[in-house]
């Protein structure tokens, strides 16, 4: 079993280095014989269907993406990790220009938050979840009499992008930048099934689609 999904990423390794690689050879070497500057920092979920350069049509170099459970962002605390980490090296060393938190339909994370007994058997996940927990409060509050799951989840996913943001701010390296003008920030969902992105932009609650005016 595990020799065929190794094949099978061998042979996606190799259609990579006869196709997609060969047609755009030139951007690849540009990329590997200058240092990298991105423009947008990209904090997604890891969730396997969520592709961050493919939904923006990015190529290499042109977004610095961090990837974990549920999109989330921990508060800044002196106690660093990986995602702080990432934060202020695109921000201080990097100079990205724009900030995303790209929350998606669907997430695990989020029917994990609405129903925490599926973790049980999952500490580290739980633990981690911990950081949705006040998006989950605020989601719940906004309830109105007996709402379907997906009406119940698209609410979450949104709450949930909206606090991370919230967190991201208080990172000194953020706070910094958006405050000199050099930094914006912005919330995104991404609709798998649908392929649209709404967008919540700064100091905004409502995620409007991308695809608002455009005809079809």
């Amino acid at each position: 079993m595990n020799d065929r999904v190794l094949e099978k990423l061998k042979e996606g390794a190799r259609k990579f280095y006869e196709e997609v690689h060969a047609e755009k050879r030139e951007q690849y070497q540009r990329a590997a014989s200058t240092p990298q500057q991105p423009h947008t920092l990209i904090i997604a979920c890891a969730d396997s269907r969520v592709d961050p350069e493919a939904i923006t049509s990015s190529g290499p170099g042109q977004v610095f993406v961090a990837r974990n459970v549920g999109n989330m962002v921990p508060p800044y605390s002196n106690t660093p990790g990986g995602i702080t980490a990432v934060i202020e090296y695109a921000v201080s060393a990097l100079k990205v220009k724009h900030a995303v938190v790209c929350g998606h339909s669907d997430c695990g994370a989020m029917k994990a938050l609405l129903n925490p007994k599926s973790t049980e058997n999952l500490p580290t996940v739980r633990y981690w979840l911990n950081h949705g927990q006040a998006a989950l409060m605020v989601s719940e509050s906004m309830a109105k009499g007996n709402e379907d799951a997906l009406k119940r989840l698209r609410r979450l996913t949104e709450e949930n992008v909206l606090m991370q943001l919230a967190h991201l701010k208080t990172h000194p390296s953020v706070a910094g930048a958006m405050a000199r003008g050099e930094l914006t920030v912005s919330g995104w969902v991404y609709d798998i099934g649908e392929g649209v992105v709404r967008i919540a932009e700064e100091g905004q609650r409502e995620f409007v689609p991308v695809t608002a005016g455009v005809r079809a």
